[in-house]
């Protein structure tokens, strides 16, 4: 696997300091798996990065580009677009070439090298249309969605308290479990996971005695909060008895005072 990463500087963003400047991904990867059967069959898959939001893939069959989102042809023409393309189509073909003609060290690097100052020259102009025609979605803000629950018990007398946090762009999140304002510092975390819609999944939990949960509480802080975190505080589950008995009571009480007003109204009548 190759790996060609492009650093979107500064210099290349003019007022990328100002209130309009783009404030969203840093960097462009292009990411490429070669797969060798034989000294005859190869297959080529490729992929574009924007930091970690893929926008491109290469149909190998075909050799083009897919694109991903709308906006993931930038501001380049259909000519352009094909240029590009047959680039990496050139560039393909050789480095097959090579790789199958059992290719030295020193001449696969020159090909490799011969990529970067091809691309190098190439990418700059079409990444800046990229981000400019991507820049409302790319500089969205979504908030997360939070939400307790309790986990499989890791043992006698103790509880898993998983708290899910949904929905969120862009990626960086702090999730933590707290008592009071001190952090829990066994709070584990899992994975972040796309979710279809370009949005974040996290689950942070945290293994207590039974009888230490009172008083915990999960923390949310994310960009889009504008510092209103989130702050979930742990309870114990209510019990199927509590609920019915709290359905119960006020029908019981209503049922009460329904009998007594009829009582009420019937010995009213009786009167002469």
């Amino acid at each position: 696997m190759l790996l060609l990463p492009f650093q979107l500087l500064a210099v290349l963003l003019p007022g990328a300091d100002g209130e309009d400047g783009f404030q969203g991904p840093t960097s462009f990867h292009v990411i490429q798996i070669s797969s060798f059967a034989n000294s005859t069959w190869a297959q080529n898959q490729g992929s574009g990065w924007l930091d970690d939001l893929q926008i491109h893939g290469w149909d190998s069959d075909s050799g083009t580009a897919i694109f991903l989102k709308p906006w993931s042809k930038g501001k380049l023409s259909d000519e352009e677009v094909a240029e590009l393309e047959e680039l990496f189509r050139v560039y393909l073909f050789g480095f097959i070439q090579e790789i199958q003609a059992r290719a030295s060290k020193f001449q696969l690097e020159c090909i490799i090298d011969t990529a970067r100052k091809l691309l190098y020259e190439t990418c700059p102009r079409y990444l800046l249309g990229v981000l400019d025609a991507g820049k409302a979605e790319l500089q969205r803000q979504e908030k997360p969605k939070a939400w307790l629950s309790s986990g499989p018990s890791p043992g006698p007398g103790r509880l898993l308290l998983v708290c899910h946090v949904a929905g969120f762009y862009p990626k960086p999140v702090w999730v933590m479990w707290m008592r009071g304002e001190q952090e829990q510092p066994d709070t584990q975390h899992s994975d972040l996971l796309p979710n279809a819609d370009w949005t974040w999944y996290l689950q942070a939990t945290l293994d207590v005695a039974a009888g230490e949960a009172a008083g915990l509480s999960c923390r949310v802080k994310h960009s889009s909060l504008e510092g209103r975190d989130i702050i979930l505080q742990w309870g114990p589950p209510i019990s199927v008895a509590l609920i019915c008995l709290a359905i119960l009571v006020p029908s019981i009480i209503f049922l009460l005072c329904l009998a007594l007003w009829h009582m009420r109204r019937r010995s009213y009548q009786d009167i002469p």
